[in-house]
């Protein structure tokens, strides 16, 4: 496995940061309250707090199967765009993208898998 040498950690961070939020407002209309990154060898986790959409707000309380439904519909495209955000606009391969969203509490957490290990001598 090769390693990723062309960004230092913190500037990686700042743009999966900024490709997330505006993949979050592309989908929903709106970015992100909070975001938390971490990396590790090949991986980054995105600890995320979002503003639940109104709509899926009201619909939650009379039809949360049908929220259920769309959420999952909804990161599941969300993860599809990331992944070609990232690829395209950062020149990274990206193995898989693993996303989990709580509509109570608003949080979510977002694991990358790319096909390269992230060099820490550039943090």
């Amino acid at each position: 496995m090769s390693t990723i040498s062309t960004q230092s950690h913190h500037s990686l961070k700042k743009d999966l940061a900024n490709l997330y939020n505006r993949v979050n407002q592309d989908i929903y209309g709106v970015g992100v309250k909070k975001q938390r990154i971490e990396t590790l060898d090949d991986r980054v986790i995105i600890f995320a707090q979002h503003k639940r959409v109104q709509a899926l707000r009201m619909l939650s309380k009379n039809f949360q199967h049908l929220t259920i439904s769309v959420d999952s519909a909804l990161i599941t495209e969300f993860k599809s765009l990331f992944k070609g955000q990232i690829e395209s606009t950062l020149q990274l391969k990206v193995k898989t993208i693993l996303k989990d969203y709580d509509p109570f509490t608003e949080e979510a957490c977002t694991i990358i898998y790319f096909g390269e290990y992230l060099n820490k001598k550039h943090s």
